[in-house]
């Protein structure tokens, strides 16, 4: 693996060529890779599974705006756990190369589609947010269920568009021109826009944090001063509040889940990467994964609606179990009865 040389340009585009970018060596790298996609693709499609069903199962929480963000987010994130899981396992562990520069793009548009959806769909999420608490007189105006559907049409056809550019001949085989070490066929000025547009997104999603973050701290300081006042008001704090501990989980575990592998594709540009790095790339992209999985749980669980939804139907499950367990015993009475008389 040391002696096999990336190609620098798209002259030497083949399907050998691939063979240098499988970089775990080692059983025990393989093994440690299909393990952690293996756990966090399935609880991601678990967990993500479950917000749809809740979501779409109540006539209330299907028609706000809000979750249909969050529906579009763990749609996703759904669609990008399976995709990356295949694509990647069957890459890395099983080091599959029989197939043509055009299926491997098309397996990685998919993967570049899907995770820039769930990002942008982070950031109408966040935009929701920044509205309903900075302008919450006008927010039924300004945020309606056309205009949230329009936004998410929009999101998906430019994540589909820019994903698909590789596939479309923006690639360093048919340009000729400097391939990126990271990704094969690739293109390094295709990286270079990609990663340009996931750091302006992830920049818009913190600034509207921020902005939530900053009126929260102003209701809480607010109520501080106003002690005497209850009711209504003293329930938009505790909810400001538990708002701003959740913005709080979200900014720390996207951070930490796409800064490793940011930063590592932005080295791979403006330096020559080493195998080890290249396996450290390798580790770090669960992490994105991680992120898919963890999203269900801080934007979902949390809402108070969907909570309770969930606790309806674990509640329900359990009815039908107690009633499918004293059925039988009911029957069995019933024929005991008949066979004595």
């Amino acid at each position: 693996m040391a002696a096999c040389e990336i190609p620098a340009n798209g002259s030497k585009c083949s399907v050998q060529s691939m063979e240098c970018f499988m970089v775990l060596s080692t059983q025990a790298q393989k093994v440690s890779i299909a393990t952690l996609c293996g756990l966090f693709g399935t609880l991601c499609v678990f967990e993500n599974s479950v917000v749809l069903y809740l979501i779409f199962s109540s006539p209330r929480t299907r028609k706000k705006p809000s979750y249909l963000f969050i529906s579009s987010l763990a749609l996703a994130d759904i669609l990008a756990s399976i995709i990356f899981v295949c694509s990647f396992i069957n890459f890395h562990v099983f080091n599959a190369s029989n197939f043509s520069k055009e299926a491997y793009l098309l397996q990685l548009g998919g993967v570049t589609t899907s995770f820039s959806a769930s990002l942008s769909s982070l950031l109408l999420t966040a935009l929701d947010r920044y509205i309903s608490i900075g302008r919450p007189s006008e927010y039924k105006l300004l945020m309606t269920r056309r205009r949230a559907w329009v936004a998410l049409g929009v999101l998906w056809l430019a994540c589909a568009t820019i994903a698909s550019l590789p596939l479309l001949g923006w690639n360093c085989c048919t340009l000729n021109s400097t391939c990126s070490e990271l990704f094969p066929f690739v293109d390094d000025n295709y990286l270079s826009s990609w990663i340009c547009f996931i750091v302006v997104l992830l920049g818009c999603i913190i600034c509207a944090y921020a902005h939530v973050l900053w009126r929260a701290h102003q209701h809480v300081a607010y109520m501080e001063k106003h002690q005497a006042q209850a009711g209504k008001q003293n329930t938009k704090m505790r909810m400001d509040v538990m708002l701003a501990k959740t913005l709080v989980m979200v900014l720390t575990v996207l951070v930490l889940c796409w800064s490793p592998v940011l930063v590592l594709m932005i080295y791979s540009i403006f330096a020559r990467l080493s195998n080890h790095l290249r396996k450290v790339f390798a580790f770090c992209s669960t992490l994105c994964l991680l992120n898919s999985m963890v999203n269900p749980i801080i934007y979902a669980l949390r809402s108070k609606e969907l909570y309770s939804s969930l606790r309806m139907v674990f509640s329900r499950f359990r009815r039908q179990l107690r009633a499918s367990e004293e059925s039988p015993e009911a029957e069995s009475s019933h024929k005991s009865s008949v066979v004595e008389t």
